[in-house]
């Protein structure tokens, strides 16, 4: 019972992408629009700084103001660097 159930999901999947894919038609990109002004095309370079270098230069901005300004306290924390025993055992000798 099962085999026919992932056949029948898997015939449907599939019939679904390939009507999908044939729908879509990407010839009809080669033809242009009344008012189509493309612009210049990006280089190799301009390409991988906006879409590469722009994103993981803000990630790492975001992240580390995200640590400088970090002011929750060191023993609200899960785990404080360098006190593994030290932190277990005050939270031990409170209980």
């Amino acid at each position: 019972m099962d085999k026919k159930n992932a056949l029948r999901a898997g015939a449907l999947a599939a019939g679904t992408t390939l009507m999908m894919l044939l729908m879509s038609s990407p010839a009809l990109a080669l033809t242009r629009d009344d008012g189509d002004d493309p612009g210049t095309g990006l280089s190799v370079v301009e390409t991988l700084g906006l879409y590469v270098l722009a994103p993981l230069a803000l990630f790492a901005i975001i992240a580390g103001l995200v640590m400088v300004l970090d002011r929750s306290h060191p023993d609200h924390r899960v785990s404080v660097p360098g006190m593994k025993g030290k932190a277990k055992a005050k939270v031990a000798a409170k209980a």
